[in-house]
């Protein structure tokens, strides 16, 4: 297994893993399928040197990736970041969203960052396990502001800071 920056022809994979995530509806908003056009102003925003996205490869296939976004795009918020982590549905249950959370974080000191936010839908359980064990606390809590398939849905924001130890 390899984490590497994406490189632009990795669009389409990352797009689709993203995509797998939809209908599963506990990791995004999102509730119809995107196609690679209407990620692309989206993917040039990763390509800023603070603001990386990571693939993970396994046998030459892109099983997941995690990147970095702005939280805000006002200057006083330049170490402050988004989190998003989504893997292919065939690679999930194998440790990988760990090694690319620690990659993550690892890279997020190098360049810099002191502020991570993620957020996460409170019915994500998974997710906001990851989260926690790598040292993100709840900063927030927005009460049923989504709505999936009829069904209220809570968003948390996680958060981490550059001084953070992982429990």
């Amino acid at each position: 297994m390899l984490i590497r920056k994406a490189k632009t022809e990795d669009l389409p994979a990352v797009v689709d893993i993203y995509n797998q995530s939809i209908p599963h509806r506990i990791s995004t908003a999102d509730l119809h399928p995107l196609s690679v056009d209407d990620r692309k102003d989206w993917w040039a925003h990763h390509q800023k040197p603070n603001r990386p996205l990571w693939v993970s490869e396994t046998d030459g296939e892109i099983a997941g990736w995690i990147g970095f976004q702005d939280f805000k795009s006002r200057c006083a918020y330049d170490t402050a970041v988004e989190i998003s982590i989504y893997l292919a549905d065939k690679h999930k249950g194998k440790g990988l969203s760990k090694l690319l959370m620690e990659h993550a974080l690892q890279e997020a000191k190098a360049i810099g960052l002191k502020h991570i936010a993620a957020l996460v839908f409170g019915h994500n359980l998974p997710s906001i396990s990851l989260f926690q064990k790598y040292g993100f606390v709840q900063w927030g809590l927005l009460p049923g502001i989504a709505e999936l398939d009829g069904i209220r849905r809570d968003l948390l924001i996680l958060g981490w800071t550059s001084d953070t130890k992982p429990k």
